[in-house]
């Protein structure tokens, strides 16, 4: 019997159980049905259970919603420490651009069911949404809620003096004090890694705001180059967390995990896993499922994975799969790669990357729709 006092063990049942429901309702389904596409739509055509995530969900919220989600909302949320900057966040964060995507009223929905679901840590930038997503957490973090959470943000302006004016704006519109943590966003090119480190670079903008303590924390993102990745890691001490790509075609084409990833762990910072599904591009190639494209997140050495949710149902479906995550092997890891090796991956996948010397191709900038 399964004691209430249990209720992680109760809710892998309870999600083996809406699985079984919805496995005996797909083969009663016609064969009209949308799960029975042609071989090629489906996301994962070698894996025989491989279901729409649409499909499955309506079928598995309706059969088993109510105890479902709350045995998601009692169950524990797997936490960790984030590198040398101490922060104790949850293994998942709510990232700030898809959080804001369908409005301030959803926007705000999202923030407060993660924090049901045991969600602590939340992710931002100056330019998302023209600055909406800042407004929209100043708007979900009214009372002493925002100390019971970790707020993150980061800037694009490369010198110092213009830094400190998104940061500003920043902790204006997020009606806030202080950031939990503050990152030098998106840095793509070796010249915006010059401008960053020279006189009057943004680099002394992050040092100056943490010593007045209107930034607990420092760090950097990008995901263009991992050689601009490590010269922002070698050229100062003092950053205490990055933010780079992590994903299952990732180690095909200019990777991060296998050139960065590494050399951030030996330094001991913080590392935020982001462009999991690239940006929804390995899905909408039917590369990989979503569940893959998580559990493969997890199961690298990362502290977080940065979701891009724009419902609560979303958020929901990826905290189930952070609470019920269980690693890949290195076998089943092989295996993964070598099927998402024969393509398609590099930048007609992940726009973001660098391309080929020579051949053009428009580059996915952060805070875009893709």
């Amino acid at each position: 019997m399964i004691s209430a006092s249990s209720p992680l063990r109760y809710l892998v049942c309870l999600s083996l159980g809406a699985a079984l429901i919805a496995l005996i309702i797909f083969r009663g389904l016609p064969k009209s049905h949308p799960r029975f596409a042609k071989p090629g739509d489906i996301m994962n055509p070698d894996n025989e259970v491989a279901i729409n995530r649409r499909i499955f969900l309506q079928i598995s919220s309706a059969a088993l919603s109510t105890a479902q989600f709350k045995a998601l909302a009692e169950a524990p949320m797997p936490m960790t420490t984030l590198g040398k900057s101490g922060l104790h966040v949850s293994r998942i964060t709510v990232g700030g651009y898809h959080m804001r995507i369908r409005g301030e009223d959803e926007g705000v929905r999202i923030i407060h069911r993660a924090i049901d679901l045991g969600v602590n840590f939340f992710d931002s930038a100056h330019k998302y949404h023209d600055g909406a997503s800042d407004e929209t957490y100043g708007k979900a973090f009214t009372g002493n809620l925002r100390h019971k959470v970790l707020l993150m943000s980061k800037a694009e302006i490369r010198d110092r003096d213009g830094a400190m004016r998104e940061l500003e704006l920043t902790l204006k519109r997020m009606n806030t004090d202080y950031l939990d943590l503050w990152q030098c966003h998106e840095v793509s090119r070796h010249e915006e890694v010059d401008k960053i480190f020279s006189p009057n670079g943004s680099l002394e903008a992050f040092v100056k705001a943490k010593q007045q303590g209107k930034v607990r924390h420092i760090g950097f993102t990008g995901h263009h180059d991992p050689t601009v990745h490590q010269r922002l890691l070698d050229g100062y001490d003092g950053w205490e967390t990055v933010q780079h790509p992590v994903n299952l075609i990732d180690p095909h084409y200019l990777s991060f995990i296998n050139s960065v990833l590494p050399n951030i762990r030996r330094k001991g910072l913080g590392l935020l896993a982001m462009k999991t599904n690239a940006i929804g591009n390995i899905t909408k190639n039917r590369i990989a499922t979503i569940p893959e494209c998580l559990r493969f997140a997890w199961s690298h050495d990362v502290d977080t994975v940065v979701s891009g949710v724009e419902t609560v149902q979303q958020l929901e479906e990826n905290v189930l799969a952070c609470k019920t995550f269980r690693p890949m092997s290195k076998e089943e890891q092989e295996e993964l790669l070598a099927r998402t090796r024969k393509g398609p991956f590099g930048p007609q996948v992940e726009d973001y990357k660098r391309g080929q010397p020579g051949v053009f191709m428009r580059r996915h900038r952060d805070g875009e729709r893709a």
